[in-house]
């Protein structure tokens, strides 16, 4: 049976939807594509990882792990991946093995950078420590997703 083919941005031509960063510490939130269009909240965390569901010119919309999103311009988001723990106290592991050595505990909703991802574990790096730790226990990857 054949894969469903994914959606593809008409501006990048990169698969919607996808996941991202902010770059900046503050990213104004638009109802629309355009700087007239009202800003209806602030994003106020650099390196929180966003899933980019449409484009438009300079423009992404996107969403939070919430769901909560709308526009904002291109240039406040990073192709650097991030995912926030979704688990509180997440043990991090010396290998990507459940009875491998803890090499640290994150709270839930700390934001870590993503590294290679297979079926079932990716690598984190945060506040100096890494690890690896159950892909389902995170927000910023996809289920299916394999990173090197």
């Amino acid at each position: 049976m054949p894969v469903a083919a994914r959606d593809t941005g008409q501006v990048t031509n990169l698969p919607l939807p996808r996941f991202v960063s902010l770059k900046a510490s503050e990213g104004n939130v638009r109802r629309g594509p355009s700087l007239t269009h009202r800003i209806d909240w602030v994003f106020q965390r650099r390196d929180m990882p966003l899933r980019i569901t449409a484009e438009h010119g300079h423009w992404r919309r996107v969403e939070d792990r919430d769901g909560l999103g709308g526009w904002v311009h291109y240039s406040l988001l990073s192709g650097t991946r991030t995912v926030i723990v979704e688990q509180d106290m997440l043990t991090l592991r010396s290998r990507p093995e459940p009875n491998a050595p803890v090499t640290a505990a994150l709270e839930a909703g700390v934001v870590a950078r993503l590294g290679e991802c297979g079926p079932e574990w990716c690598k984190l790096n945060s506040g100096g420590y890494k690890g690896w730790a159950p892909k389902a226990r995170l927000w910023g990857v996809a289920m299916d997703e394999l990173r090197d």
